[in-house]
C-alpha cells in the first residue's frame, strides 16, 4: 500500500518546524528516521494531513560536550552515530553498545535517537539505556522549554509525556565517574529483532573495590523501561561477588510485571529478566574492575 495524501514540509530551522507543527495541529506528524512512521503511513494506520521532515534542521543533529564533561545529543543524531562516534563511545559507551544491537546497519543509518525515544516501544533498547544513564530530555513547544527525566518522559507503551505541538530537542547525559563499568545485554529470537528482554547496567567501584554506584533499566518487561530503584541499596558498599549478583537477579524476576504476547509468556519474561539482568550487572562490574573498561563490545 501507499500512504494517503499529505502535505510535505521540509523546515530548515527548529522554529519553523514548531510553527508548522502548530499550524497542522493533531493532523501533523514529524518525520525523523522514519523507521516506524513510514510503515504506519504505508499501511494507512496513520493518515496525517501534513508531514514535517526534521532532517533539514541542523541544530537537532548536534553532538557536543556539556558542563562537567557530560554529553548533549540532538534528537536527530543517527543511531549509527551513537554506535560509532568516538566522543559518544568515550563518554557514554553504554549508549554505543545499546545502539549496536538495534535492527541492522541499514536501519541504524536512518534511525535516530529522538525517533526511538518518542516512539517509546517497550522492547526498544534506547529508552532503557537513557533510563539507566539518568539522562534528561529537553522538549520545546508552544509553552516553552521543559526538561524531563526518562521516568517522567515515558508514560506507557508507545506513549510519552510530549504535549501537542512539542518536539524532543536533545538528550543530556550526565558525566560518569572515570572507571564506570557498563553493559547492555539482551535476548532476541533472531539477530536484529526487538528484545524479548534487555538490560542496561552501570556500576562504579570505590578505591577499596566496593560498589559506590549502580543503576539498571530493563526493556521488554512492561509498558515503560523498568528502573530498579532498590539496586543501589542492595549493592552499595558491597564487594562484587556471585551470590550478590544472583540476589539481584532474583529480585528482578520478582519485581517486573511483564505482559505475555506471541513471543513470550509473562512468566518466561520474568525468568529471563533475572538472567539477563545478572549477566548485564556482572559484565558492568567486571568492566569497572578491569583495564578493558574503555572498550565497547
Amino acid at each position: 500500500m501507499k500512504p494517503a495524501p499529505f502535505e510535505y514540509h521540509a523546515p530548515a530551522t527548529l522554529g519553523e518546524a514548531l510553527r508548522l507543527l502548530s499550524e497542522a495541529g493533531d493532523d501533523g506528524k514529524l518525520l525523523a528516521g522514519g523507521q516506524s512512521l513510514v510503515p504506519l503511513l504505508n499501511m494507512r494506520v496513520l493518515r496525517p494531513s501534513a508531514l514535517i521532515d526534521l532532517n533539514g534542521v541542523p541544530e537537532l543533529r548536534v553532538v557536543k560536550t556539556s558542563d562537567g564533561n557530560g554529553l548533549s545529543l540532538g534528537a536527530m543524531v543517527r543511531q549509527r552515530t551513537l554506535e560509532r562516534d568516538p566522543l559518544i563511545r568515550e563518554r557514554v559507551p553504554l549508549l554505543s553498545e545499546a545502539a549496536a544491537l538495534i535492527g541492522h546497519m541499514q536501519i541504524r543509518t536512518r534511525g535516530t535517537l529522538g525517533g526511538s525515544l518518542v516512539h517509546a516501544d517497550p522492547a526498544a533498547e534506547l529508552p532503557a539505556a537513557v533510563t539507566a544513564l539518568s539522562a534528561r530530555l529537553t522538549v520545546r513547544g508552544p509553552s516553552g522549554v521543559r526538561t524531563l527525566s526518562s521516568e517522567e518522559f515515558f508514560i506507557g507503551p508507545l506513549t510519552t509525556a510530549l504535549a501537542p505541538g512539542e518536539v524532543l530537542v536533545d538528550v543530556l547525559f550526565p558525566p560518569l565517574p572515570p572507571g564506570t563499568g557498563w553493559a547492555f545485554v539482551e535476548l532476541t529470537r533472531r539477530h536484529g529483532d526487538f528484545a524479548i528482554v534487555g538490560a542496561a547496567a552501570l556500576a562504579h567501584l570505590d578505591g577499596a573495590g566496593r560498589v559506590d554506584f549502580a543503576s539498571m533499566a530493563l526493556c521488554g518487561t512492561g509498558g515503560t523501561p523498568y528502573a530498579s530503584p532498590w539496586l543501589g541499596d542492595v549493592l552499595h558498599g558491597e564487594r562484587p561477588r556471585a551470590e550478590l549478583i544472583q540476589e539481584v537477579g532474583r529480585r528482578l524476576s520478582e519485581s517486573v510485571e511483564p505482559d505475555g504476547d506471541i513471543h513470550a509468556s509473562a512468566g518466561y519474561r520474568r525468568k529471563v529478566a533475572g538472567v539477563i539482568g545478572t549477566r548485564a550487572l556482572a559484565l558492568a562490574l567486571d568492566r569497572a574492575q578491569g583495564p578493558h573498561r574503555a572498550e565497547v563490545a
